[in-house]
């Protein structure tokens, strides 16, 4: 069954400090954030309803809206209430939840400083980057063409929405090639994340996963990070060369989306099924129901 277009959904947006009918939540099509891409946003979680890392997720959107002259009128804690209200309004226990802020239609011109700033969040039943056979499978991935960009010619640091180009463009490269998602390299030529999640690879039951000094942390990056050495396995930070690669047993993938989605193929090179894998997964999946984390 297709899904149908966000636009057609029925069910409530967090819009400027109410509640708005899905479906009447619209902007101006001349607004800053879609003509120059002043749009800072966050993707969420929701684990039998409640929100995993509401506060980091929140906070992190604050610095991104503060690094691009972006003024949220609402503080952390108001946005942390709005979003557990919309969950309870919108009767979803496990869904995926964004939020974002952007500058309206006051300024048509590069700079936007003093314009208004809107507000928004909306949250839907969860969907899968991946089909369910690739999942169960692995999923096979190559190394795009497109680069992630030198730190002193972007903010690499924080997400908003002109910076997933690139993103969206080595995805659908991949795709058009016969595959489920890319690797892309950073601008020195090292390995840099997915094209939307952080990337790790195993070998002698150890972990190594590329420094993020080009692309973003992320914060489900560092929850692995955390359960992987709780439970003993060292983990390596560290420049990563595509010929490195070949060394590697087994490889995965890490995001709010994906969650953790294991890897069987990256261009000709083939990975196995691995237990930390499996460990990470089961620790994972106790860690996002349990709700006195879920919500810190």
């Amino acid at each position: 069954m297709k899904a149908l277009p966000f636009d057609k959904r029925e069910g409530y947006i967090w819009y400027d400090g109410q509640f708005v009918p899905w479906q009447n939540a619209n902007i101006h099509i001349l607004n800053h954030g879609l003509q120059y891409g002043s749009c800072v946003f966050e993707g969420e979680r929701v684990y039998d309803g409640y929100i995993f890392k509401s506060q980091e997720h929140t906070k992190r959107l604050f610095k991104s809206a503060l690094i691009l002259d972006i003024n949220i009128p609402y503080s952390e804690s108001e946005i942390v209430e709005a979003k557990e209200e919309l969950v309870r309004k919108q009767k979803i226990n496990n869904a995926y939840m964004k939020m974002f802020s952007w500058k309206g239609c006051d300024k048509m011109t590069i700079e936007s400083m003093g314009g208004r700033v809107h507000f928004a969040i909306a949250a839907w039943e969860i969907h899968s980057d991946y089909s369910d056979a690739a999942k169960k499978t692995g999923i096979k991935i190559c190394t795009s063409t497109w680069r992630r960009p030198d730190p002193r010619t972007f903010p690499v640091n924080i997400k908003f929405s002109g910076s997933y180009v690139m993103n969206t463009m080595a995805k659908h490269e991949a795709i058009k090639s016969g595959f489920d998602d890319a690797m892309m390299l950073d601008y020195q030529g090292y390995v840099a994340e997915g094209s939307a999640s952080n990337i790790f690879f195993i070998k002698n039951n150890e972990i190594h996963t590329p420094i993020p000094d080009c692309f973003l942390d992320g914060i489900t990056r560092q929850t692995i990070i955390e359960i992987a050495k709780h439970k003993g396995i060292k983990v390596f930070e560290r420049k990563i060369s595509p010929e490195n690669i070949f060394e590697f047993d087994s490889a995965f993938l890490t995001g709010t989306s994906v969650e953790i989605t294991e890897i069987s193929q990256l261009d000709k090179k083939l990975f196995r099924s691995h237990e930390i894998i499996e460990t990470l997964k089961d620790e994972y999946g106790s860690l996002v129901r349990n709700r006195a984390l879920a919500t810190s």
